[in-house]
């Protein structure tokens, strides 16, 4: 089995995760995958319980399982929490039962650029079990609070720098992290972010993080909708993959996502987002996207391997 996973693995990694790291790992052992992840591609300041890691470990699962299907492989997952580790994929008797394939996998990802106004439609939210949603302009004054609290925390900042990719210049462009072409960035806007960021010491004091936050004080200023996953922090392994079943879902409409877990990683925020919800407990907010149709296509995010 080991032979024919390798040969899958570009496509397994194409799950989707938190600022790009791509924090999963696989280790044959025995006729089996470990999946399990590197702490050098987690994000301990800005996801300091480990939820996007989890969600992102559970889309690594869903995605390595509708591959192996899609290429006639009868493999499970079976989990085996350790030490870096939450389960093996093994052999099965049989494939896993799936409506989405590789190529599905393929044309999901995110895009950060403008959408099409309009609502999704309630059909199609009704299939998306455990999301709720709202209206964007609902969600507005909440992005804009979480992204001055992500901007004015030195820590937080210096952990986004690191996985930023805003110029072509840079070492691991076509590997890892948010390039200028994912977030949607033009040249001008990409090199003013790279000064700011250079600067953020000495200008954090004069106001800079007002002047970032301000960059997207109007991307929820339209007809839309905002999802957002609500359940049990317990489960936030197997929610991954029902959250990629989700964006796999959406993606076969024509829809894409923007993620805005800002959100949810700011105390004041989250607590403000779960009582708009009537949701009573905070924690269980899981994770936030906007989702609609974009005006363009995005560029495909780096990928380590490919």
């Amino acid at each position: 089995m080991k032979d024919q996973l390798r040969r899958l693995e570009p496509d397994f990694w194409r799950a989707p995760s938190a600022h790009n790291t791509q924090p999963w790992t696989l280790t044959y052992t025995g006729g089996e995958a470990e999946i399990g992840w590197d702490p050098s591609r987690a994000l301990p300041v800005s996801d300091p319980t480990g939820r996007d890691l989890r969600l992102s470990l559970g889309a690594f699962i869903e995605c390595c399982l509708i591959v192996c299907a899609d290429a006639g492989l009868s493999v499970g997952f079976r989990p085996d929490p350790g030490p870096r580790r939450v389960g093996v994929l093994h052999a099965a008797a049989e494939r896993y039962a799936t409506p989405f394939t590789t190529a599905d996998i393929r044309a999901r990802g995110a895009n950060r650029g403008d959408y099409h106004p309009g609502r999704l439609p309630d059909s199609l939210v009704a299939e998306l079990t455990g999301m709720r949603r709202l209206a964007c302009r609902d969600l507005a004054d909440l992005l804009h609070a979480a992204d001055l609290h992500q901007f004015g925390d030195r820590d937080v900042t210096r952990e986004l720098r690191d996985w930023l990719r805003l110029t072509r210049r840079h070492r691991r462009y076509l590997l890892d992290g948010l390039t200028d072409r994912a977030l949607a960035l033009s040249k001008a806007e990409a090199a003013g972010l790279r000064a700011s960021l250079a600067l953020y010491p000495a200008l954090r004091h004069l106001g800079l993080p007002r002047v970032l936050a301000g960059a997207s004080r109007g991307l929820l200023d339209y007809d839309g909708d905002v999802l957002v996953l609500v359940g049990p922090v317990s489960d936030e392994l197997e929610l991954g993959r029902v959250l990629m079943r989700h964006w796999l879902t959406l993606s076969g409409h024509g829809y894409t996502t923007h993620p805005l877990s800002q959100i949810i990683d700011c105390e004041p925020t989250r607590q403000a987002l779960a009582d708009r919800l009537g949701v009573a407990g905070p924690r269980t907010l899981l994770h936030v996207a906007r989702a609609g149709r974009p005006k363009s296509a995005a560029a495909p995010s780096a990928r380590t391997r490919t």
